[in-house]
């Protein structure tokens, strides 16, 4: 299968947000010259082993990409145009910081082709925004997507995230709104997850992190489908709406279990059925880079039985589900034979349906679906 779709990080920012897990270092002092000219090096030569694929999605995410100067910006976006190939349709996307960009930069971005802006605006209350170490007002998303428009971008994603810390559903309520006024065309919607190496992590650890219990979470997630529902963004998958025609086809290759190019510091990559992950740090990324020509950390060739339990729990995040014809297809077995017994089992709890053509989850299956996904994980 070709690899249609590249990811590009860039691993800097001004602000570390407290709930934030992703490879990223603060910009200051950064060796960030050489780190673009290294993530080049690694493109050209990604390219050079896997040539010819005609790249229909190119996402540069973080980190903070526009924390970047636009001279560096430019660096970066014009190894990725005189590299890969790219289809006509190409969807590129940038994530933005609010406050982050200016005109000017907004302008170089669509000079080199990119499309699709990813704003990530996580809440519209002030105190919120603070608790969790973000670095903008809610003016600045309000102003970026202004400056947006105005430069000709016509597709524009806003992240937004619940269950924060002593987060009512009043306010998450008051951001829907707000949101659903705004002129955009995608929305990400995640609940918070604590995880390790975050400053959140820590607080819990301590004690010290008040946070929306499971029920209340739970009605912030229903409150979120109804109201894109009645204001026109499809859901497409457990955590993401979209106006018809606006759905991420980066985000989709992920769902769909395709193939993908990584580049840059902690990115990861699956091509030719081998994910592979890059160095994280700094330091050991540029010297592998240097070295060998590639950061790859890791390496795992994925095997069949892999492939198989992929297609199932990331298939089925897409609210479009499954369908046995394309199983059947991909692996030359029956979703029945590959997992004897779970699909019953999930449908007598209620978790999934199973109409013969297509296998999706339930409404009460999309609340559950971790209960769902690990199911589908074969025993040796």
């Amino acid at each position: 299968m070709d690899t249609k779709a590249v990811y590009v990080h860039v691993p800097f920012c001004e602000q570390i947000c407290h709930y934030c897990d992703f490879n990223k270092f603060f910009l200051k002092n950064q060796p960030v010259d050489e780190y673009l000219s290294l993530c080049d090096q690694e493109i050209k030569n990604t390219v050079k082993v896997h040539p010819n694929h005609a790249i229909s999605s190119i996402y540069v995410g973080g980190g903070t990409p526009t924390s970047l100067t636009t001279l560096q910006l430019s660096k970066l976006l014009s190894s990725i145009k005189e590299n890969f190939y790219t289809d006509r349709n190409v969807e590129w996307t940038v994530e933005v910081n609010p406050g982050s960009v200016d005109q000017e930069k907004l302008e170089m971005m669509r000079e080199y082709g990119v499309n699709r802006l990813s704003i990530g605006a996580q809440t519209f209350h002030e105190d919120l925004l603070k608790k969790i170490g973000r670095d903008h007002q809610r003016e600045d998303v309000f102003h970026t997507i202004e400056l947006a428009r105005k430069v000709g971008f016509h597709n524009l994603s806003i992240d937004i995230m619940f269950g924060l810390p002593k987060q009512t559903e009043e306010q998450f309520e008051e951001t829907l709104n707000i949101l659903t006024r705004l002129p955009i065309e995608h929305i990400s919607a995640y609940s918070l997850k604590v995880e390790e190496r975050t400053v959140f992590y820590q607080l819990w650890n301590k004690g010290k992190l008040s946070l929306p219990g499971e029920d209340i979470e739970a009605k912030m997630y229903e409150l979120l489908r109804e109201k894109m529902k009645n204001n026109n963004f499809n859901q497409y998958e457990i955590s993401n709406f979209a106006k018809n025609g606006y759905e991420s086809s980066h985000n989709l290759t992920y769902w769909k279990n395709e193939p993908y190019f990584g580049i840059g510091a902690g990115a990861h990559s699956y091509v030719a059925q081998v994910r592979r992950i890059n160095h994280g740090p700094l330091p050991k990324y540029m010297e592998a880079v240097k070295e060998t020509g590639f950061p790859y950390r890791e390496e795992h060739p994925v095997s069949r039985k892999e492939q198989m339990e992929e297609e199932m729990f990331m298939g089925l995040r897409k609210l479009a589900g499954v369908r046995h014809q394309d199983f059947q297809e991909k692996y030359h077995l029956n979703i029945e034979q590959a997992f004897p017994g779970v699909i019953q089992d999930l449908i007598d709890r209620g978790l999934i349906q199973d109409n013969g053509v297509v296998i999706k989850l339930t409404e009460s299956g999309l609340l559950l679906g971790n209960e769902v996904f690990e199911r589908f994980l074969l025993n040796e």
